[in-house]
């Protein structure tokens, strides 16, 4: 099939498909009450997943669509961590007792800008109130140009065990159309540094379709990334929308690529991966064979959760900080997006949460497919559906998008079995889309989504 043929699927504006329902319906009547009796619901002995958001960087990506805060000092940090220390206290009490847990993730911006030591009195707060299993994946996510060794020996002293790099690109004609200079030494500086200090497990982000970018600029980019061989690799398409994340205006549009090139740079970063010896994980992560995502793969224990692709198996995730998204008992919550807002409530002595949605029954058959189909790009259909007492036929029927996939020779489908074509496996979201029920139907509408 051309790649010209694909446009309309890799066009598509669609959900990630991180969570589902995604937050779009989530909805003001559940809030702070129900999110308390949730809480108080969870059972005592399983285990849980912790995320803790800080939306803090010291200078501005033009691409990022994420809402973070620059600060070029560290009193509104400080401030930010008292209340998300409060937030962790307020949470902590509502459980049954201090909940197992066996993942921690520390992300939203630059949350080592908290610095060493608030850093660790944090992981001693999450000690006290959470029973941390001693092989719980303890991540944060990292700017390699604000990394010091002070930060990487706090990191190895809090037992933290994995570590996430923002690089996107090495090229410097890219790094600086997205105004951000990174130069090659510095990341290979971080993660010695890590290395040195016991956090092993590396991760890396790349970016395609940035402005600027070639195949050739991608390719280096991966080559260069591959030479200090991360555990995994995430490879994400910049997602232009100048309309709704003002940030990206800065950016020259004339100097994107175009859907073609894109379809191009995604294809020769894959390539280069796995020919490195990195296995193709979902829709666009790479893992070494003995990494957790590679092994939960093989295993069909790969799982999507509000931070992607995880190897973690918990059913709850409770997210603390500004505009954190959560799992928890029936459904899930949200915190209010604003800091503002977010510490009104905290400081108030109550919960900040402002959304959320209550999960029924067909909405965990959907969510059930839509995680397969994301995680290994196929499903059973039939089976699933059996699983939680439904006929299978009543979502095979309600998908309409199924019968032009197929056509389109994106996916094959057998007795309700669903596998998508290896090569095609780019435009997995759009068979994912197949079967949300709040999708609107109509024709898909172009844009710069991955």
């Amino acid at each position: 099939m051309q790649t010209s043929f694909l446009t309309k699927y890799r066009e598509a504006r669609l959900p990630w498909y991180t969570i589902y329902p995604t937050v779009p319906e989530f909805s003001a009547r559940i809030g702070a009450e129900t999110y308390e009796e949730w809480l108080r619901d969870l059972p005592a002995d399983d285990p849980v997943s912790l995320y803790l958001h800080v939306p803090f960087c010291r200078s501005l990506c033009w691409y990022c669509g994420f809402p973070t805060t620059i600060a070029r000092h560290d009193a509104p940090i400080l401030n930010y961590l008292a209340l998300l220390r409060d937030e962790i206290r307020l949470v902590s009490k509502q459980a049954p007792q201090a909940l197992p847990v066996s993942d921690v993730h520390f992300g939203g911006g630059t949350p080592t800008l908290v610095g060493s030591a608030e850093l660790l009195a944090l992981m001693e707060l999450l000690r006290r109130r959470f029973a941390l299993r001693k092989t719980a994946t303890i991540a944060v996510e990292i700017d390699p140009r604000t990394f010091t060794t002070e930060i990487a020996e706090a990191l190895g002293a809090a037992e933290v065990n994995r570590a996430s790099l923002r690089v996107q690109s090495f090229d410097p004609i890219v790094q600086k159309a997205i105004n951000r200079v990174q130069s090659e030494a510095q990341t290979v500086a971080a993660v010695e540094e890590l290395r040195r200090h016991g956090v092993s497990r590396i991760n890396f982000d790349l970016i395609f379709g940035l402005p600027n970018q070639t195949v050739k600029s991608c390719v280096e980019t991966a080559a260069a990334a591959v030479a200090m061989r991360p555990n995994r690799l995430a490879v994400f398409g910049y997602a232009h929308i100048p309309s709704a994340i003002k940030n990206q205006r800065l950016i020259e549009e004339t100097a994107l690529p175009d859907s073609a090139a894109r379809a191009e740079q995604a294809a020769a970063v894959a390539e280069t991966l796995v020919a490195a010896g990195y296995r193709e994980i979902g829709l666009d992560h790479f893992a070494l064979p003995d990494d957790e995502l590679a092994l939960a793969q093989t295993a069909g224990r790969l799982r999507r959760n509000s931070l992607g692709y995880s190897a973690d198996t918990c059913k709850t995730l409770i997210g603390f900080g500004a505009s954190a998204i959560g799992r928890v008992g029936e459904g899930y919550v949200q915190n209010e997006v604003t800091r503002d807002s977010y510490s009104r409530h905290i400081a108030a002595g109550r919960l900040a949460t402002s959304k959320g949605y209550r999960l029924s029954d067909e909405d965990r058959v959907r969510a059930a497919i839509i995680d397969r189909l994301m995680c290994d790009l196929e499903a059973d259909v039939p089976a699933i559906c059996a699983a939680h007492g439904f006929d299978p036929i009543r979502f095979l029927d309600s998908a309409e998008r199924l019968a032009m996939l197929a056509e389109d020779g994106i996916v094959d489908i057998e007795d309700g079995f669903i596998r998508v074509r290896q090569e095609h496996r780019f435009v997995i979201r759009a068979v994912a889309a197949a079967f949300d029920a709040f999708l609107d139907r109509v024709a898909p509408k172009h844009s710069q989504a991955a």
